[in-house]
């Protein structure tokens, strides 16, 4: 028994180590859902916002039409 090493040094290493992996992994999974997040709205403004827009810009050029006249087929 009085060949025990003690570990009491090395175990600084190792925890900071892992703490450092764990931060790194942690960072990277804040990323991912921070970038899905982002996807899925922006994906819900395009859906939502296209045809608005589109109306939007049609009025706005010349010349100037009405907004019945921009809805219609004809």
């Amino acid at each position: 028994m009085a060949s025990r090493v003690s570990s009491k040094g090395k175990g600084k290493g190792k925890s900071a180590k892992f703490l450092k992996g764990s931060e790194e992994r942690s960072t990277a999974k804040f990323v991912k859902e921070w970038t899905t997040w982002t996807m899925k709205k922006a994906k819900v403004v395009t859906h939502y916002g296209f045809i608005p827009l589109i109306i939007i810009i049609g009025m706005n050029s010349e010349p100037k039409p009405q907004l019945s006249q921009l809805l219609s087929p004809v």
